[in-house]
């Protein structure tokens, strides 16, 4: 029986993860509700079956033009952190900065989210949970908190449990909708689909939603140095993982136009729900909810690990404080995991986790395209260092990823100024908080 005893002190990471984990933790961190919420809005957006489902095609061709680029640093450098850690070695210390703090704050709020979208799903099936939302969202981080606490053999095996569970109701809703009979539906006037200048706009407007509904899928990067063989696991888990999430979502939109036909589908807020009523009646809600909370399980683990995972590595940088570094007997970095337990759980009692995902939203698609910029760094400054796994068709993949990445940034501030210019601000207040954090790091003494 492995060892997994919760007791603290400063202990190491443990190295026991396989390529299993890696795709268990991108269906956990990838798959959530925006598979179900989004295709309604893309729908609106792009009335087609045929431009729909290609939209659908061009996310996860991005997503997967991500993974085989970012699995480069990440089978070379092999530490646990995430994007933070390439960002840091590749473009320097601020900017690396920048990407970890805004990672681990938007994973915490995503944390948070999942646990109060869970309960929203959960009160009609359990009455008694009326009024107290909060205090259930809460309930639920510190069980997982608890859970998790004890090591990351047992985030091990809850991830893959509740990916596998996920993916298999999601392959049963697939299969439902794609195989039973459709029932009879009054004809709808087809919306007329955008053509020229129109068109080129809403495309990439849908792209934006659809690019969203992908983010998860750099989960193994965070665990860089707990994997038993990384230079081959981190890029055969990203790329299985983002390939089962592209299978996985061709075929839920397939269904749901199959179901529905796209024009039912264009606006609906909860297309999954409609698409469930339409094939089981009443029992439809329930059918629906059963899946939301598997996906927000799965979801609500892997961002339970990922999260303390970065200030660790920050921590051993100097640019947080040393305790963050402590680590269990089980491999879990007690302190971070902690106050990401924490963090999450101010943002369910504040209410303030759709704002600060909001601002955050900017910070994800920049850390993308600082990460994938790292890669060109890293090739330039570090060419002799051992890469066991290189980027297929560089520059021009990883040269592709950045341009899309540049331009979903540029089309986030223009749609979202709202935000984008407080994230802006956010940005500029960054530098002066990281220049006292190296002042405070410089007058005691430089290193550990």
């Amino acid at each position: 029986m492995p060892d997994v005893s919760p007791v603290t002190g400063r202990g190491k990471l443990i190295q026991v993860l396989g390529v299993s984990f890696g795709v268990a933790v991108i269906l956990g961190n990838t798959i959530l509700v925006g598979i179900l919420r989004t295709p309604g809005d893309v729908a609106a957006r792009l009335p087609s079956p045929e431009i729909f489902l290609g939209v659908w095609l061009i996310g996860g061709l991005y997503a997967l033009l991500g993974a085989i680029s970012l699995a480069e640093p990440g089978a070379m450098l092999a530490e646990s952190g995430g994007q933070y850690v390439f960002v840091r070695r590749g473009l320097g210390e601020y900017p690396g900065f920048v990407v970890g703090w805004s990672d681990w704050i938007s994973t915490c709020a995503t944390l948070s989210l999942g646990a109060m979208v869970f309960t929203e799903y959960l009160e009609p099936l359990a009455p008694a949970m009326a009024g107290r939302r909060v205090l259930v969202g809460v309930a639920l981080l510190l069980l997982f908190g608890l859970l998790l606490w004890r090591g990351i053999r047992i985030g091990d095996l809850s991830q893959r449990i509740l990916s596998a569970l996920k993916a298999l109701a999601f392959g049963i809703l697939i299969a439902v909708c794609l195989l039973a009979p459709v029932p009879g539906r009054e004809a709808i006037t087809p919306a007329t689909v955008p053509a020229g200048a129109a068109l080129f706009t809403a495309i990439v407007m849908a792209l934006q939603a659809v690019i969203y509904t992908f983010d998860g899928w750099t989960g193994p990067l965070y665990f860089g140095e707990e994997v038993r063989n990384p230079g081959r696991d981190i890029p055969r888990a990203m790329v299985v993982g983002v390939l089962v999430v592209i299978l996985i979502y061709v075929l839920v939109n397939l269904a749901f136009v199959r179901v529905l036909g796209i024009e039912r589908m264009a606006g609906d807020p909860f297309v999954a729900a409609s698409a469930g009523k339409a094939l089981f009646g009443e029992r439809g809600d329930l059918v629906i909810r059963v899946l939301v909370l598997l996906s927000i399980l799965s979801g609500i683990n892997a961002c339970s690990l990922m999260a303390p995972r970065v200030v660790l590595a920050m921590s051993r940088d100097r640019l947080l404080p040393a305790g963050f570094e402590t680590v269990n007997l089980g491999g879990t970095p007690t302190v971070g995991h902690w106050a990401s337990v924490g963090l999450a759980a101010g943002f369910i009692v504040s209410g303030t986790f759709t704002t600060v995902l909001a601002l955050c939203a900017f910070f994800f698609v920049a850390s993308y395209t600082l990460s994938f910029l790292s890669i060109f760094a890293l090739r330039r400054k570090e060419p002799d260092t051992p890469r066991p796994y290189r980027v297929p068709g560089f520059p021009f993949t990883t040269g592709l990823a950045v341009l899309v990445s540049v331009a979903f940034l540029a089309g986030s501030v223009v749609t979202d100024w709202g935000n984008s210019w407080r994230s802006l601000l956010l940005l500029a207040l960054s530098y002066p908080v990281y220049r006292l954090i190296v002042a405070a790091r410089a007058r005691s003494g430089g290193s550990r």
